[in-house]
Formats: C-alpha cells, sequence, structure tokens
C-alpha cells in the first residue's frame, strides 16, 4: 500500500482550473457591465461568514449588500464587510436588508450568494434569475427534485451563470482521482462507496420562545410550520463577538431538511456522479438499506456500477473510495491514499493554511466563469442531478423499498406513489 496523505487541503490556481480536461463545456451567459463584480447575500448565518471571506480576498470582487430575517446576523455582517473594505481602502459601500426581494430590485448587483437554508434555495434561486443576476448558490441546491428542475430551466433561460458550493471540485486531491476514472486511466472500476452518513430524522426538539429580532414566519417561507428551537437559527452575540458554535440543525430533521445524506451527499455524492460522466444523468436503481439484504444505500448505474452510501474504512470517515480490478482509491478531504504509485496526484502544489470552507478556488472559478461566460465546475445540472440522489435516497428509506428512476424523464418508472414525493406541499401564499 502506497500513502500519500496531506495535512492541510490543496489549494489549486485558476489557470489549473481551466485546464482541467473534465471541466464542463462553454455556455453562453449574461457578460457582467463592469470589471468589479459586485455581489449581495441572501441568507447570513455561518457559512455566509465563510464565503464573504473568501470572497473578500478575491481581486476584482465587492461585497455590497445582504438579507437575513435575523437582525443580529445582518448587524454582524455589515460589521465583517464594513471592517474589510476600510482595512483595505475600499469606499464603505454595505447595506443589509430583511426581505430578500428588496436586494434584489438593486441594478448595481452582478450576482447573489444564496446561502440560506434549503427550504429556501428554489424561490430566491428563481426570483435571482428574475432579476438577471448570477447566483452562487450552496448545495444543496434544492429540497425537492421537481424544485431542481425549475432552477436548472430558469438559469438556463436566462442566460446565466450558477455556481454550486459542492466545492471539493476544485479540490486537487478530489479533482485528480476523478481524472483518472473519467479518463479510463483507472482500471476496470467496479464500484464507488461514497460515504455521507444516514437520512433526517423527526423534529423532536422541545419548543422554545423566538428571539426577539428574528422573523420566524419569514424564515420558514414556503416551509410548512414547525415550532422555534435555537438548534434550527444558532444564536450569535457581537458585544463581544461570538458565532454560531455549531451548524444549524434544520439540516437534520425531515421536516425542514434532508440530513446527511442530502447535506454531505452534495460533496462525496458528488464526486461520485462526477468520476461516472453523470453530471446530466444518475442512476436507474435506489436500494435503501435493511432492502434486498443491503445494509447501506446504495444507487444502481445503468452501465452496473453501483456507489453505495457506506463507509470504507474503520475511522468511517466522510470521503469516497473507488474499486477497481486490482486497484483502489481513497480521496477524502485533505487526503489521499492509493494502491498504487501510479494513481497518486502529485506533490509539488503549494498549500494555504486556511478553513476548507474558506478555500477560494472554487469562489474563483465562480467569478472567473461570470467574467468570461463559461460555465464553472460545480454548474446547475451537476448540482441538481447530485442533490436528487440524497432526495432520492431519502424517499426510498421512507418507503423502504427499491425504486426504480428513469434519469431522463426524472421520474419514478411506473410508481405513482413514490412520484408524489418529487414536489411537496407549500404554505399557502407561496408557490414556485
Amino acid at each position: 500500500m502506497n500513502q500519500y496523505s496531506r495535512r492541510r487541503f490543496i489549494q489549486t490556481s485558476i489557470t489549473g482550473i481551466a485546464g482541467l480536461s473534465v471541466l464542463p463545456l462553454l455556455k453562453s451567459c449574461k457578460t457582467p457591465v463592469s470589471d468589479t463584480i459586485r455581489l449581495g447575500f441572501i441568507g447570513l448565518g455561518r457559512q455566509s461568514v465563510y464565503l464573504v471571506n473568501g470572497f473578500n480576498s478575491i481581486p476584482g470582487v465587492k461585497v455590497v449588500a445582504g438579507c437575513d430575517v435575523y437582525g443580529i446576523k445582518c448587524e454582524r455582517f455589515e460589521q465583517i464587510v464594513r471592517d474589510f473594505q476600510e482595512e483595505s481602502g475600499q469606499v464603505v459601500e454595505i447595506t443589509t436588508y430583511h426581505h430578500y426581494q428588496d436586494m434584489l430590485e438593486r441594478k448595481d448587483i452582478d450576482a447573489v450568494v444564496v446561502a440560506s437554508p434549503d427550504h429556501w434555495h428554489a424561490l430566491q434561486v428563481l426570483d435571482a434569475c428574475r432579476a438577471g443576476m448570477h447566483i452562487y448558490l450552496e448545495k444543496p441546491t434544492t429540497f425537492t427534485i421537481e424544485e431542481g428542475k425549475r432552477v436548472v430551466e430558469a438559469v438556463r433561460k436566462n442566460n446565466l451563470i450558477c455556481a454550486v458550493g459542492s466545492q471539493q471540485r476544485s479540490d486537487n486531491n478530489f479533482r485528480h482521482a476523478v481524472k483518472l476514472v473519467s479518463e479510463g486511466k483507472f482500471p476496470g472500476l467496479k464500484k464507488i462507496n461514497a460515504w455521507v452518513g444516514g437520512p433526517p430524522v423527526a423534529y423532536d426538539l422541545p419548543e422554545e420562545s423566538v428571539p426577539a429580532g428574528l422573523d420566524w414566519d419569514t424564515w420558514l417561507g414556503p416551509n410548512p410550520y414547525v415550532h422555534y428551537n435555537h438548534q434550527l437559527n444558532p444564536p450569535i452575540s457581537l458585544n463581544p463577538r461570538v458565532d454560531e458554535t455549531f451548524w444549524g440543525g434544520w439540516r437534520w430533521y425531515k421536516e425542514v431538511g434532508g440530513g446527511f445524506l442530502c447535506d454531505w451527499g452534495a460533496h462525496n455524492f458528488d464526486i461520485g456522479q462526477w468520476a461516472l460522466g453523470m453530471d446530466n444523468s444518475g442512476p436507474v436503481k435506489i436500494i435503501p438499506a435493511g432492502v434486498e439484504e443491503r445494509e447501506y444505500i446504495t444507487f444502481i448505474y445503468e452501465n452496473g456500477i453501483e456507489m453505495i452510501n457506506a463507509p470504507f474504512d474503520e475511522r468511517g470517515d466522510f470521503g469516497v473510495k473507488f474499486w477497481g480490478d486490482d486497484a483502489w482509491i481513497v480521496v477524502k478531504r485533505g487526503f489521499y491514499e492509493a494502491s498504487d504509485d501510479s494513481l497518486l496526484p502529485p506533490a509539488e502544489e503549494a498549500q494555504r493554511d486556511v478553513p476548507y470552507e474558506t478555500g477560494t478556488p472554487h469562489l474563483e472559478n465562480f467569478i472567473r466563469s461570470i467574467k468570461t461566460n463559461t460555465d464553472p465546475i460545480a454548474n446547475i445540472e451537476a448540482g441538481h442531478r447530485t442533490a436528487s440522489l440524497g432526495i432520492l435516497g431519502n424517499i426510498a428509506t421512507d418507503f423502504h423499498r427499491a425504486l426504480h428512476w428513469d434519469p431522463v424523464k426524472q421520474n419514478f418508472v411506473d410508481d405513482t406513489e413514490a412520484a408524489k414525493c418529487l414536489h411537496r406541499v407549500y404554505r399557502e401564499g407561496y408557490s414556485l
């Protein structure tokens, strides 16, 4: 066994991104009116703090607006942006809004960063498309498959750039593994272990009083009502500043999120889909755990290759393992291991000691895509198809039976019961 392990993830330059042969094809998209890309943020929670720091570090980008239904998070965002603009000698220009629709009325914003909870993604992206703004969309793309189809259609109809925040596509380790598999240099691919964790659980947190400054009704948006608990929207403070100490728990409950299957599936299932050339397709059969003697959720593709949501080592770290005839590759964040030296990536790339979420190659690729009218490395079709896997896995788990899927029609095969789960009922006043 040969091992290639790094304590920090590998950053890739824009030149490297442009040169990789598995990049999507060029598209015709809207061109910005100036050399400076002006950004607005929708959703100002923990992820937005990482993202604003990343975008602030990119030359030719200026963050000018943000919106959130929790007032204290607007205050924090304003302070972060103001401090950066003052320290970098820029003209201070930052405005925050309670309702994102008010921000979308501005004509001086080129692109928006959607970092809100998943149940709001579809409506906010559709509104951004109507406003003619490019979009950096946090993963998973949408809460339902029907939402995803509508978002893809709107992005393409309006000739806009939409990059999805599956940033492992811009990590050198993952890129190298995908390149080997997609170019046929990994012998006899048989199956993929893409370990992401399990489906969501029923919402069982106790009801708490909604804190001052949080518009809980608007936070819920199209989502059916659930009572407030601080784990869904983690508290912060400004004096002294204390940021969120945990991720918003809405991810883990089926009433408001897709569980690990959707949250981390948007990373590791995404790598499997990319390697298999399935950015605009998907599996034909989904088998949940406990069915057909399967211990873990399994996605079966038309060519017979299986992608299994199962750990590949005793540690149970989230990552991906490719299995071939007599070879294998394990790749996870900051780590690459292979059965043979010929499968190892080059070791000469520079490293930067920054948090994974703040790494800028993925964000730089989005900005470059806007300026050059090219598809980003994680485009909207890829993001939608990857998100569909997590959703399909959750549906199969709920029915506790195997489901047959037509990836062309994006519908279940002869299964009207399962087809009812392609979308959900919105609260009164909301619709696609």
